[in-house]
């Protein structure tokens, strides 16, 4: 192995020195009690996961039959970069039945995973020092690419007295001669709040008036409960559809988290660009995975629903108990498969000086992994995820209940 010699001071290493851009991103808050907790598992001890971001169901079957099925006509080839052509008619399919919305296929691009779709958005259309609103509590993704981008993050917190919703108030204050665009991601991840079909009119306008994108993250989209309604943004006027970019897939929908599947619904242009630039970093799409997501939009629903209503069974189960919980204050979620409760009395009256070192001494002792809220932006919650078995999160709640009575200091 090459062996490296010793550096005179002020001299930089260019064979081992990092891009600026990645300098600077933000570490995940969630590593180190992932990592904590993959230890625990390993040494034996019966750690309970808390902070699963995706469905616990498998792949629906005729969604894998669909995709074996391809693999041994020989659908194993490059396609598109932006794509199948048949995969974009099964989303213009879904976006009509769904939403009453009419795409072209020139308006569809296919990625892998939202994620990368979202990534590759904020490259082609942030230039540095380009504004981007993200509403605090965030998904922890949204700011780090927009800083990849060369862009600005600009927050605006959405209390948890108005619900973690943001105003279209806040957001008019918020906008400047650089704003670019403005996140909206109703169901939301971490707090699982719905925004209105009132309170996206208001926002549209705002939009309108400032003439910014609108990027409208619908991931959760079919995971509402108790009567709540999604609405997207788009289906408000020619106007809301002409400047919204609607981000979605069958990752949660599906329970195809891994299958890397995720689109974009807008603007031509936009899409043109970010299909061009897929070319020269993904290649397309896996080719196995197109074709399970052709049958996981034209096939039959009947596994998301069941999956919907097992996630709400669940939410009436763990609301009231993570509720009585002391120094807890949750809201109840209106969709997606979180809650995130205020924690910050909790911590302090069991003798933590703040919520992640809480919820670190919630997995070393109490062996729960939950995540800490800094890492949505929201320093005093936690995110509790119920996407696990009932029998899991009843224990796992249980053991929280007593972690805090058993330390709780009046």
């Amino acid at each position: 192995m090459e062996t490296h010699t010793e550096l005179v001071e002020g001299e930089i290493d260019l064979k081992y020195s990092l891009a600026e851009r990645v300098k600077t991103l933000t570490p995940s808050s969630t590593l180190a009690i992932t990592a904590k907790a993959k230890e625990l598992k390993a040494s034996g001890i019966d750690v309970i996961g808390l902070g699963a971001g995706e469905p616990d169901y498998n792949t629906p079957e005729n969604i894998l039959k669909a995709a074996a099925e391809s693999m041994e006509a020989g659908f194993t080839k490059y396609t598109p970069a932006g794509g199948l052509p048949e995969l974009k008619n099964a989303i213009i399919a879904k976006l009509e039945r769904d939403q009453k919305l009419t795409y072209k296929p020139s308006e569809i691009m296919v990625g892998v995973g939202a994620k990368h779709v979202l990534y590759t958005l904020f490259q082609v259309i942030l230039n540095p020092s380009d504004e981007v609103i993200i509403p605090i509590p965030y998904w922890v993704s949204y700011p780090e690419q927009v800083k990849l981008a060369g862009g600005t993050p600009v927050f605006i917190e959405g209390t948890k007295e108005q619900e973690y919703k943001v105003t279209a108030e806040q957001i008019r204050s918020a906008i400047t001669e650089k704003t670019r665009a403005l996140i909206i991601n109703s169901p939301s991840n971490p707090t699982g709040m719905i925004y209105s079909e009132e309170e996206l009119k208001q926002i549209a306008d705002v939009c309108k008036e400032a003439d910014i994108w609108v990027i409208s993250d619908e991931i959760y989209e079919k995971l509402v409960y108790n009567n709540a309604k999604h609405v997207s943004i788009a289906q408000l006027s020619d106007d809301a559809k002409e400047r919204t970019l609607i981000i979605n897939g069958v990752s949660k929908s599906h329970s195809m988290t891994g299958w890397r599947i995720g689109y974009i619904a807008g603007d031509e242009t936009i899409v043109k660009a970010m299909t061009d630039l897929a070319s020269h970093s993904t290649s397309n799409p896996v080719t196995t995975s197109q074709y399970a997501a052709i049958e996981a939009y034209n096939g039959p629903q009947d596994a998301v629903e069941e999956m919907r209503r097992a996630f709400e069974s669940r939410l009436k189960e763990i609301y009231p108990k993570v509720a009585a919980i002391p120094g807890f204050n949750v809201l109840r979620p209106q969709g997606a498969f979180y809650l995130l409760p205020e924690v910050r009395e909790a911590a302090e009256k069991t003798g933590y000086t703040s919520v992640d070192d809480f919820a670190q001494a919630l997995l070393e002792e109490a062996n729960v992994a939950v995540i800490p809220g800094s890492g949505f932006g929201s320093p005093d919650t936690i995110r509790l995820s119920y996407a696990t078995s009932l029998d899991l999160i009843e224990k796992a709640v249980k053991r929280i209940d007593e972690f805090v009575k058993t330390k709780w200091q009046d």
